[in-house]
């Protein structure tokens, strides 16, 4: 897109659902060559075509990968999504950690009762408790959003 293209509010909200396809312009199949309905921006259209051109009409995978601009491994992966979830399989996850990963069990216990004996100690103050209790490094906004968790379950 150059910088004077305005994105259309379908592709912005692709966008926003994580449904926007990376590259629309490998998606070389028929029917999203000048079909307003079949748009290969459309992460989830996309996927599901392809699982439907295998499966109904017989197009065998390698071929239905390459025009549809996935691997076979992807293909798979998003028939067994389809076959498990429905067109909500389809959907892309969200990447990275869920949760909170680094400040937790012992840590977190430790972190919490400091901060109750003595409400008076910054967050920084608390990371380095736990660098030299724990021998575990956290930024003290992770210090700070796990406190901000407790706090907020408590209510």
């Amino acid at each position: 897109m150059t910088s004077q293209e305005v994105p259309d509010a379908k592709e912005q909200a692709l966008r926003k659902w994580g449904a926007l396809n990376p590259r629309p312009e490998t998606v070389t199949d028929a029917l999203f060559d000048g079909d307003p309905f079949f748009d290969s921006r459309d992460l989830i259209q996309v996927r599901y075509e392809m699982v439907r051109r295998v499966k109904v009409e017989g197009l065998p995978v390698t071929v239905a990968a390459r025009v549809f601009g996935y691997t076979r491994q992807t293909f798979y992966k998003a028939k067994q999504a389809l076959e498990e979830h429905g067109l909500s399989g389809l959907v892309p996850k969200k990447r990275g950690p869920r949760g909170a990963h680094k400040l937790k069990g012992e840590a977190l216990v430790a972190v919490l009762a400091a901060k109750e004996e003595d409400p008076s100690l910054s967050l920084a103050d608390l990371s380095d408790m736990v660098l030299q209790r724990f021998d575990l490094s956290v930024h003290p906004r992770t210090v700070g959003r796990a406190l901000a968790k407790q706090e907020k379950k408590r209510r």
